[in-house]
């Protein structure tokens, strides 16, 4: 059985994702070339959640699990890797490239702390999905009160 890595940490200090997407677009506007971050493509993704967990759905389709990449913390979700290009046809005029290639990266913010002991990820069939268990900090507990 192969394992996807996933790494646990507490840093991911990023721009929220919109901010940086801003910033990416203001400098892609006076030049093409320049860009905040090395990523060339984000794929697109889904987080939902039930009452026990949030899961994160990313449609990566075409990317090998050795070229995938996962850090959790307590409040997001970093998922990165690399889509490597086809073989281009030769003697063949394109007349519709849509498909993107090269490293992508997606930040996502939970809307509740997660349990990052409590952590599933499975890829198929180019779907990676990351299921976490909520972290419930906010439960009432009943202490006994001990003579003494």
């Amino acid at each position: 059985m192969d394992y996807i890595k996933i790494r646990f940490s507490d840093d991911i200090n990023q721009l929220d994702p919109k901010v940086e997407e801003k910033i990416d677009d203001m400098f892609r506007s006076m030049n093409p070339v320049f860009s905040l971050s090395e990523c060339i493509w984000k794929p697109q993704m889904d987080i939902y959640e039930t009452s026990e967990e949030i899961i994160v759905l990313a449609e990566i389709a075409g990317v090998s699990k050795e070229n995938l990449g996962v850090e959790i913390s307590s409040r997001a979700v970093k998922i990165y890797g690399n889509r490597a290009e086809l073989p281009r046809v030769e003697n063949a005029t394109y007349r519709l490239a849509e498909i993107q290639y090269g490293k992508f990266e997606r930040v996502l913010f939970f809307p509740v702390p997660v349990d990052t002991d409590k952590v599933i990820a499975t890829y198929s069939n180019g779907f990676l999905q990351v299921r976490l268990g909520k972290l419930f900090t906010n439960r009432t507990y009943t202490i006994p009160i001990a003579e003494g």
